[in-house]
């Protein structure tokens, strides 16, 4: 129970992670403001939010499912992860560690829409527009978003007993600061970019700090499954 509830921390945690990076939360609030420029009503502003954030969640579900399905099902590849992975996580969560510190850097250009397209999915498709961006900008990758769910996310899913559950609860994560902000921007907040560089700095303490408790469990499983 305790491994279940850790990776469902986890996920969750990585997810936020995530939101808050600034490549991510700048588009996410991009989103947010195309579905609810010409909406009126708190609660659609919402459900526009929600179905944004459903769609990012279907896409980590299903990338996520596809991955660790592919992976599994292979019996060689099952064999060699069963056999080495707990030897193999150190070393991964040394270097997801070392990306988030910066220390390490790669540069990764994810998939786009133009702000047109985007702005006339936003306006005329309603909340399957929403669902629709969300679905889009979460296959929008930069470094520390791309090294969170494949370098920690995926890992941490392949040990734990719910598996493909996790990416959902990863794009869940992803989705709350996002929620925050359509409320903000449905209220009509004036201080809603002082919050944005309120959250950006936030997220580099709360990154920085991440990378170094990444590094210290890889040391940890190093030192038990490998050296041991």
């Amino acid at each position: 129970m305790s491994e279940t509830l850790f990776g469902l921390a986890s996920a969750f945690w990585l997810g936020i992670l995530t939101s808050m990076s600034p490549c991510p939360l700048a588009s996410n609030i991009a989103a947010i403001s195309y579905i609810s420029k010409n909406v009126v009503h708190l609660r659609a502003v919402l459900r526009a939010g929600i179905a944004y954030t459903f769609g990012r969640m279907v896409t980590y579900a299903l990338v996520g499912f596809i991955i660790i399905q592919s992976l599994v099902s292979v019996p060689f590849i099952a064999q060699f992860l069963q056999k080495y992975m707990n030897k193999l996580l150190g070393p991964i969560l040394i270097i997801s560690g070392l990306f988030l510190l910066e220390v390490l850097k790669v540069n990764i250009s994810g998939f786009a829409i133009s702000s047109e397209k985007q702005n006339k999915l936003a306006q005329k498709g309603g909340l399957i527009g929403a669902f629709a961006l969300g679905l889009i900008f979460a296959l929008s990758l930069c470094p520390i978003s791309a090294g969170l769910f494949f370098g920690s996310l995926i890992p941490l899913s392949l040990q734990n007993t719910l598996g493909t559950t996790l990416p959902l609860i990863y794009g869940l994560g992803t989705g709350l600061p996002v929620l925050f902000f359509s409320v903000g921007i449905a209220l009509g907040a004036v201080s809603i970019n002082k919050w944005f560089l309120r959250v950006s700095r936030i997220e580099y303490y709360m990154r920085k700090i991440t990378g170094v408790v990444f590094i210290l469990a890889g040391l940890f499983y190093l030192w038990v499954y490998v050296i041991f």
